[in-house]
């Protein structure tokens, strides 16, 4: 792998890192604020799966940010981001009674999944660690 590549793919590892590991925070200290958002065909109650999710948003931020684990902590990234997808569709119904400016915010949320993705196999090629 060439040094800008490299370099390309640890700042992405690194970027996630710092990005997930802020998001299982928020799981940890306001989960009410996600649990109307988990789709109720998952089974158990909402508070399980946010605080689960909030657990493998900080397991993630770890492999990430070691070098050893980045590959293997940016392919299960990616794969964690296309997994809560539906849960940013169920947003968007969630908080049409918030008004405008949150269903905006939940729809331009929508898209925000490819980069991430993008930037999480970014993180999983690397080599040479």
């Amino acid at each position: 792998m060439s040094t800008q590549r490299a370099h390309h793919s640890r700042r992405a590892a690194v970027s996630l890192a710092t990005l997930l590991t802020a998001s299982g925070l928020v799981h940890a200290v306001r989960p009410r604020t996600f649990d109307p958002v988990v789709p109720r065909s998952l089974p158990g109650s909402p508070r399980f799966w946010t605080i689960t999710s909030g657990l493998a948003e900080w397991g993630i931020a770890g492999l990430l940010a070691s070098r050893r684990t980045q590959s293997l902590g940016g392919l299960i990234a990616s794969a964690f981001f296309v997994a809560v997808f539906p849960a940013n569709v169920r947003t968007v119904r969630v908080v049409r009674r918030r008004g405008s400016v949150a269903i905006a915010i939940a729809v331009l949320r929508l898209p925000v999944q490819v980069p991430l993705v993008l930037m999480a196999l970014s993180a999983a090629r690397a080599t040479g660690r």
